[in-house]
């Protein structure tokens, strides 16, 4: 027999004893890891546990139980400017642009009517009016500086309108005896001689043109009583900033855009009562 020397017979023994120790390892590891790869956390299949340690942000309404009692939504009072605005953005009808805007008419522009710079209650608009007077009568309040046209059914179009001075208004019935497109203008002797400024409009020269710098406007109804001219007209102005004011020698200006609406709607020998 040949025997194998000491030192190698010590190497194998180390070799068997590193063996050993790897088996050991790898088993101790294999037993950890077998805790997180195979055993389940069933804590994390718990919607509530999930919920609780990610509120706010995950809602599950069917978790939250309606009330007894749902209350009713209320009306809440809108903050207002004194332009109608609430939250930044106009009440105003969208129609108004396109009523008030750029207007071709028999040959001539009219200009649109600032909106912003104009008090609302002045815009045409519907409403209910009460009257014992018969649909188509037109109705001018001078104290509020509204002129109502009657319709049925207790309703009223209802227009803005500039009034005269006091001392310069004409009030009572009347009818309207002519309707006039683009009128012209002349203003009477007493006018010229309170404003010589107007001397060169006078009956003697002619009168005002039809245009937009004529005083009448885009239209003209002329108010008569017991058959005779009473000087005292319904009227359209390029001047709108005038219209809601008393500032003229007495007759009743609207926005030209409006005396055009007008003129259309009244019938021939309509009633007019200035109040």
């Amino acid at each position: 027999m040949v025997s194998r020397p000491s030192s190698t017979r010590s190497s194998s023994r180390s070799a068997l004893v590193l063996r050993a120790l790897g088996l050991s390892v790898s088993g101790l590891a294999l037993s950890g890891l077998s805790g997180c790869l195979f055993v389940t956390d069933t804590s994390r299949m718990n919607v509530d546990v999930f919920q609780d340690e990610v509120a706010p942000v995950f809602y599950d309404p069917a978790r939250v139980q309606p009330a007894a009692t749902q209350p009713v939504p209320q009306k809440r009072e809108l903050y207002q400017t004194q332009f109608h605005q609430t939250y930044g953005l106009p009440v105003t009808n969208p129609l108004h642009k396109v009523v008030y805007g750029l207007i071709s008419d028999e040959g001539h522009t009219l200009p649109e009517i600032p909106l912003d710079r104009v008090d609302a209650r002045y815009l045409r608009q519907e409403v209910s009016y009460q009257t014992v007077e018969a649909p188509g009568t037109i109705v001018v309040d001078t104290k509020a500086r509204f002129l109502y046209l009657v319709q049925a059914n207790g309703k009223a179009i209802r227009y803005g309108v500039g009034l005269g001075r006091d001392g310069f208004a004409w009030s009572g019935r009347g009818v309207i005896e002519m309707k006039r497109k683009w009128p012209h203008w002349t203003p009477s002797n007493d006018m010229v001689e309170r404003q010589p400024d107007l001397r060169s409009v006078s009956a003697e020269r002619g009168g005002a043109v039809a245009g937009l710098n004529n005083p009448l406007g885009a239209r003209a109804l002329y108010i008569y009583q017991n058959g005779k001219d009473t000087l005292y007209r319904v009227h359209g102005t390029p001047d709108w900033q005038s219209v809601g004011k008393a500032t003229s020698s007495g007759c009743v200006r609207m926005f030209n855009q409006d005396v055009i609406d007008l003129y259309d709607r009244v019938g021939p020998k309509a009633q007019i009562v200035v109040i």
